[in-house]
């Protein structure tokens, strides 16, 4: 009788216990591994061009600084050309005043002869 009482008791108790529903479990989506093939693939790619347009990039800048570079060099070639030659002209318009050129002439031997001069019209 003692054991009746204690399995009642246990089925009584089992009884007690609230019934909970089965918790759902997720749904987990298994991707093909074709689809993961081509997604690492598109991936690798999309980085490779990422860094090829990077080494363009760098490239044209290196290929402007140069060029900027040269353009700077050829600036300061053109304004000391630019000094050269206002000093040249200076200096030809001290030389070609008519004391300078009758001095140069005298000390190579011309004198002036006025009846072999000849008048030429003027631009």
């Amino acid at each position: 009788m003692a054991a009746v009482r204690v399995r009642q008791q246990h089925q009584h108790q089992q009884v007690q216990q609230p019934i909970t529903p089965p918790s759902p479990q997720p749904t987990i989506i298994r991707r093909k591994k074709t689809n993961q093939k081509f997604e690492k693939t598109m991936l690798i790619v999309l980085v490779s061009i990422i860094a090829v347009l990077g080494v363009l990039v760098l490239n044209k800048q290196a290929a402007i600084q140069t060029t900027s570079m040269d353009i700077q060099k050829i600036e300061s070639e053109a304004d000391e050309i630019a000094k050269q030659n206002v000093d040249l002209t200076v200096r030809v318009s001290e030389l070609s005043t008519y004391d300078n050129i009758w001095k140069k002439a005298k000390e190579l031997g011309l004198t002036q002869n006025e009846k072999n001069v000849k008048v030429v019209p003027g631009e």
